[in-house]
């Protein structure tokens, strides 16, 4: 006989989304079981750049939009949460910058300065000069101008560690899932050779939720898929840059962040409009060669000679939108027993988590008394991607 396990709340999907819920619902005293069937945070998270957006990189035409409203508060709670005194702690979680940066090569665009000037940005953007500047631009050359944004960048692999750490004994490595099912309602899952009952399922599992939704047999939320083609760059030469390199339009031209590799050199993960459409259509000699053309463009100062390259193609995934178009907010929907949601970007992982625990409180979903969870084979920790691609 298999073994039957017993939850308050079972979710599928081991990223920063799951796992934040997953935190989340067991600081309130509920009982979880997380299931990811490859490894923790390896889909979508640990292949994003780690920024706490704060919404000021959507208001680049000088207005507020509905993105920017929405992630505005989310820099405070991550802030309080890597203090250790938010709603969740967090302390321990490598912090790679305080601050994300805008960066304008020349001149700016007339539409960039009445962002400045906008009510959108004011308190959250200060320009910095002289020593003040990211290492990568303190250089007598560097002719542009720096504003400092109130976004922080952190190490996504420590945050998965220290996420995957508050789980405690309830992540379990499940590879074949399939639904549980009382007189056609669905009670749980089985995973593996377990039944697990739980009082309320959580799909959060990215690109592999559409899946998941069609062994269920259901077609509603529908998924879409936002490609990238980013770009990795390691070498001696390139010191720590987090910042959006503006552009005439409403998206960075491209956006750079810096992440420790196990060797002791610094990557330069890139970003931005260069990943996107354009991007997306190039091959991956055609993509490194446009990255090196921008960076010697823009920063003719830094030594590219010995930098090894690579290129990532990333499928965003998201509740679907007419045109692709970046969703706004977190998006949780409700089918019985079945919350399926998407955060739809790294900084809104409160958010999501938000939006499934006002549904549990609307439905008087209480912290149930389950026994204790057998020994359960644990998920490895997701690598990031330049660890494979740049040994």
């Amino acid at each position: 006989m298999p073994s039957v396990i017993s939850t308050d709340v079972l979710i599928v999907g081991a990223g920063v989304a799951g796992l934040w819920l997953n935190a989340r619902l067991r600081r309130q005293g509920f009982s979880t079981v997380l299931v990811e069937s490859a490894s923790l945070g390896g889909g979508q998270s640990v292949k994003s750049q780690g920024i706490i957006h704060g919404g000021a990189k959507y208001a680049l035409h000088g207005a507020l939009t509905g993105a920017s409203e929405a992630i505005a508060d989310m820099p405070r709670r991550w802030r309080e949460a890597l203090a250790g005194d938010g709603e969740l702690d967090l302390s321990g979680v490598r912090l790679l910058s305080e601050a994300h940066y805008l960066w304008s090569p020349g001149s700016l665009a007339g539409n960039l300065t009445s962002f400045f000037a906008s009510k959108a940005v004011r308190g959250r953007v200060d320009q910095v000069k002289g020593e003040q500047l990211p290492p990568a631009l303190q250089d007598k050359r560097f002719k542009g101008k720096v504003y400092r944004l109130a976004e922080l960048v952190i190490d996504v692999p420590s945050l998965i560690q220290r996420l995957a750490d508050l789980a405690g004994d309830g992540l379990l490595a499940g590879q074949k899932i399939e639904p549980l099912l009382e007189g056609g309602v669905l009670v749980g899952l089985k995973v593996d050779d377990r039944e697990i009952r739980a009082q309320r399922i959580v799909l959060s599992a990215g690109a592999g939720t559409a899946a998941l939704l069609e062994t269920l047999g259901l077609s509603q939320p529908a998924m879409q898929r936002r490609p990238l083609h980013m770009i990795i760059a390691k070498g001696p030469s390139l010191k720590p840059l987090y910042a959006h390199c503006l552009g005439g339009g409403t998206k960075p031209r491209i956006t750079v962040t810096t992440h420790p590799a196990a060797d002791g050199q610094w990557v330069w993960y890139l970003g931005g409009d260069i990943a996107e459409s354009e991007g997306v259509a190039r091959e991956p000699a055609e993509q490194i060669a446009t990255a090196q053309k921008e960076l010697g463009q823009l920063l003719p100062w830094i030594d590219l000679s010995t930098v090894q390259w690579a290129t990532l193609r990333v499928d965003r995934a998201e509740p679907l939108q007419s045109g692709l178009t970046r969703p706004d907010n977190a998006f949780v929907a409700e089918q019985g027993r079945l919350l399926v949601g998407w955060p739809t970007k790294l900084a809104l992982a409160p958010d999501f988590a938000d939006r499934v625990i006002a549904s549990l409180t609307r439905d008087g979903i209480q912290p149930g008394h389950p026994a204790a969870l057998p020994e359960l084979p644990r998920p490895p920790m997701g690598v990031p991607a330049w660890e494979q691609l740049l040994p």
